[in-house]
């Protein structure tokens, strides 16, 4: 059994946002005029990315775990259309729009899989859970959105970025988000994302490469030195990336704590080794090396198959990684399902 974490999802079409809100700046997608099965996303006129049916599709996404033994997916948007530098009402607006457009899509294929097993009883359902996506930028209306989608919507937690504008995820008024996810009982999955330290160059993807496990660690210590797990020790939040390079330089980040506590521990008089083993991130790493030092630093129970489905950095082959390493089985179990589904508060079969 594999349940994979990390995966992108989008609607088929969305309405002319520039149109919708107004201004500029938002993202749009065209159908590819030479190939039916995919489409172009455009911010404003500039080409961003092509993206193929998978992307869109749920049925096409079933093909492609049925062929890697892939039992279940968590969907989550894709962080350019955080739009958290826009008004926090048309970001709202926004979030509504992709909230309700994932939620219609696992009842549509709830329905389907209900249908194929009635047809072959010996059909493996493949299932789909939902990381929804917030207007950060406004608490208030942020927690609002969280109540809908949990009770509502039934989603499992909420993709959020590795940082909020010009807030790091240690920000005082975020405080009333971790206190809802707390009291809801949800995830949050933490996504790098706009990783301007890295824009004096694009040469070799490098905002890919370097900036993004750069932000992933920015935000852990935001989390951790910013006194937030000690704030709200229930919260269950997950990095992506394994981490990003924070598994690396933990030895560094804690020995700048002891060493410079009139900078580092100003917030938060626990140090940042101790939080191990209280927060999770995905399996995402790429290398066996990685991912054993990401097992002995974050620990065999809090670490989840995330492969970044269907993006090409993502692991193409979803839990090859984890099935070929040298770890044991129960260790193996834990990190491709058990670990998942334990966050997700589903219970495992």
């Amino acid at each position: 059994m594999k349940v994979d974490i990390h995966t992108h999802i989008l609607p088929s079409r969305l309405p002319d946002l520039k149109s919708r809100y107004g201004c500029a700046g938002w993202i749009n997608i065209r159908p590819n005029e030479q190939d039916p099965n995919c489409a172009d996303m455009y911010k404003d006129d500039k080409f961003f990315r092509r993206i193929e049916k998978n992307c869109w599709c749920l049925p096409e996404r079933c093909c492609d775990m049925g062929k890697t033994n892939v039992s279940a997916q968590v969907l989550s948007t894709v962080p350019v259309m955080f739009n958290y530098w826009a008004k926090p009402e048309h970001t709202l607006d926004l979030c509504h729009l992709l909230n309700d457009d994932m939620a219609f899509q696992i009842r549509e294929n709830q329905q389907n899989q209900a249908r194929l097993y009635d047809l072959n009883n010996s059909h493996r359902e493949q299932k789909f859970f939902a990381f929804g996506t917030l207007p950060m930028q406004k608490p208030e209306l942020a927690i609002e959105e969280m109540s809908r989608c949990v009770n509502d919507l039934g989603f499992k937690g909420f993709q959020i970025g590795s940082h909020i504008n010009e807030w790091n995820l240690d920000e005082k008024k975020l405080y009333p988000i971790w206190k809802r996810a707390e009291d809801l009982n949800c995830a949050i999955f933490v996504h790098p994302w706009d990783m301007e330290h890295v824009s004096r160059t694009s040469k070799y993807w490098l905002p890919w490469l370097v900036g993004m496990p750069a932000e992933t660690c920015t935000a852990i210590c935001s989390i951790l030195m910013g006194n937030v797990l000690a704030q709200f020790p229930r919260l269950k939040i997950c990095f992506a990336h394994g981490g990003g390079s924070f598994p690396f330089t933990i030895g560094r980040i804690q020995h700048g704590y002891d060493m410079r506590p009139d900078l580092c521990a100003t917030e938060c008089s626990i140090g940042p080794k101790e939080f191990l083993g209280k927060f999770y991130t995905d399996s995402l790493v790429h290398s066996q090396e990685s991912l054993k030092l990401l097992v002995k630093v974050i620990g065999e129970d809090r670490i989840m198959l995330g492969t970044d489905y269907p993006f090409p950095l993502g692991e193409l082959s979803p839990g090859s990684l984890i099935q070929s390493s040298d770890f044991n089985q129960s260790i193996k179990d834990k990190l491709l399902y058990k670990n998942a589904m334990n966050f997700l508060g589903v219970q495992t079969p």
